[in-house]
């Protein structure tokens, strides 16, 4: 079965019956018990980077935060539908379960929409933003700018006021459709400062050339990067609109492509095919998953109430 979407947009409006099998479970709901943290925003950044433009964002700050302990960073694109206490992905929620039980680190998370100039308009759960702001010039060019607005301008914004570890290992990037190529661009683009992706529904299609990566990929030095991608079966297939196909807007057949470009590369790689379209309800089901394995080997703090941490004793006792 071909599903044909519009390419680029994906909110929850383009789910269909296959999507509906994918709940969320109780790791994306508030739980009796864990400690909430705070979601302050929208802020404003400017950009110099992107000139004239200005873009929403969210911070989220787990309730663990020790401003004398550097935090790791992971940073969401198309931060408006990761944030949102009623969406697909409902971040926040995730993020004090999984810090709570100690499963990833404590993590600031930052939620960014696409930057908009004066005239445009702001990104919303019916509209992600490609026909109304500057979202498909930011998240799907496969040069470095949006890299350096990410590094240059946002990061050092948010270490005015938080303590963020500075260790690649300690910081992960993320997103959907063509923010998850574009989250996937800026650890390509600086391994210096991201050495952890989660894809969802990854639009690495010739948008505007990004079809190029898995060859890419493996014509290239392997970096340090370690990689989730998700999509779905019914993912949008290439149909044009008169009727042909091009397997460069075959939005699963280039994910699958990405996994084989990577793993043939040897990179810390994991995926997961469904039956889905272009829809965020898998990605928001599975991510506390792809959340486990991405920090799956973080260093874990020392706790005297957790002995999760020390050595299993052997089952039978061994004999004298």
């Amino acid at each position: 079965m071909l599903v044909t979407l519009m390419a680029g947009l994906a909110g929850s409006a383009w789910a269909g019956p296959l999507d509906d099998v994918y709940r969320l479970g109780p790791d994306s709901l508030p739980q009796e018990g864990v400690p909430k943290g705070r979601v302050i925003g929208p802020l404003t950044l400017p950009s110099q980077v992107f000139t004239n433009t200005t873009r929403n964002y969210w911070i989220y700050v787990p309730a663990q935060y020790d401003p004398k302990k550097p935090a790791a960073l992971m940073i969401f694109q198309d931060g408006h539908a990761f944030v949102g206490p009623e969406g697909e992905y409902r971040i926040p929620n995730v993020f004090d379960n999984l810090i709570h039980r100690r499963e990833m680190p404590v993590t600031i998370g930052v939620f960014i929409n696409p930057g908009r100039t004066p005239d445009q308009k702001e990104a919303s759960s019916s509209d992600w933003g490609d026909r109304v702001n500057n979202r498909a010039t930011e998240y799907n060019e496969l040069n470095d700018r949006y890299a350096r607005m990410i590094v240059e301008e946002l990061i050092p914004t948010l270490k005015k006021d938080y303590a963020i570890s500075d260790n690649p290992d300690d910081r992960a990037i993320a997103g959907a459709s063509s923010g998850a190529i574009c989250a996937f661009t800026v650890a390509w683009q600086r391994p210096d400062q991201f050495h952890k992706v989660i894809s969802t529904i990854g639009s690495f299609t010739n948008i505007r050339g990004g079809h190029v990566y898995p060859d890419l990929v493996r014509t290239s030095d392997r970096k340090p990067i370690r990689i989730f991608l998700q999509d779905g079966l019914n993912d949008n297939r290439g149909r044009r609109r008169d009727g042909g196909y091009d397997a460069t807007w075959d939005w699963h057949t280039q994910n699958r492509k990405m996994v084989e470009a990577l793993t043939a590369k040897g990179y810390d790689v994991n995926y997961c095919w469904g039956i889905g379209t272009h829809s965020n309800k898998q990605g928001g089901a599975m991510m506390p998953e792809m959340l486990r394995w991405l920090w799956r080997d973080y260093s874990r703090p020392d706790d005297p109430a957790d002995d999760s941490n020390r050595k299993l004793l052997p089952a039978v006792a061994p004999a004298p």
